[in-house]
C-alpha cells in the first residue's frame, strides 16, 4: 500500500510539473486522469499492477 500512495505522490508531482513548465493543458491531464479510472477498472489491470510491482522491487533491490 505505501508503495501505491508512493507512486501516487510521485505522478501527480510529474503531472503538476508538466502542467506548469511544460504547458501540459489541464484538459489533458484529466483525460490523462480518466484514462487511468478505465485501465484501473479493465481486465488488464492485475497486470499492470504487477508489472509495477516487479519493476519497483527490481528498483529496490539496486544495490549502490
Amino acid at each position: 500500500m505505501a508503495l501505491s500512495i508512493s507512486a501516487v505522490v510521485l505522478l501527480a508531482i510529474v503531472v503538476f510539473l508538466l502542467v506548469r513548465k511544460s504547458g501540459l493543458k489541464g484538459g489533458h491531464a484529466a483525460i490523462c486522469v480518466l484514462l487511468g479510472f478505465y485501465l484501473a477498472s479493465s481486465s488488464i489491470a492485475p497486470t499492470i499492477s504487477q508489472v509495477t510491482s516487479n519493476v519497483a522491487g527490481m528498483i529496490g533491490g539496486i544495490k549502490f
